[in-house]
């Protein structure tokens, strides 16, 4: 049985998506709700997201780390160098968020080797975020 963001303890477990691992659709949810919520209070990336509609954000980032982390694809957004091309970040910027993805999944319970697969996909899109 799956919690929120438990792991199935059976062999299936390593043959699961990441998606599936961390709980679905309701763990994603749930992670995005809260890294948003810490997002919008650190004062080195808050700015970004002034003039956000958050609720359009929430979705969009819901549907692209469903998809990332092997669920259904839904995403129909911007790949990620052009969605991020005109806001100048940097190497700061995408620490922040690394940082606020971090403490949203180990405050939500996330097992450390998923932690580190989250990141590994994070670090590989980098470049493109960074526009580099």
């Amino acid at each position: 049985m799956f919690g929120l963001f438990g792991k199935k303890q059976t062999e299936e477990v390593s043959t699961s998506s990441l998606y599936e691992k961390i709980g679905g659709e309701a763990a994603v949810n749930a992670a995005v709700d809260l890294f948003y919520k810490k997002v919008l209070v650190d004062a080195r990336i808050s700015e970004f997201f002034d003039t956000v509609d958050m609720e359009a954000q929430h979705t969009k980032q819901k549907a692209f780390l469903t998809m990332v982390f092997g669920g259904p694809n839904s995403y129909t957004g911007k790949d990620m160098r052009e969605a991020h091309k005109h806001m100048s970040l940097t190497e700061e910027h995408f620490t922040a968020v690394a940082e606020n993805l971090v403490a949203t999944l180990k405050e939500l319970g996330v097992a450390e080797e998923d932690i580190n697969s989250i990141v590994e996909i994070a670090l590989s899109v980098k470049d493109d975020v960074l526009n580099k």
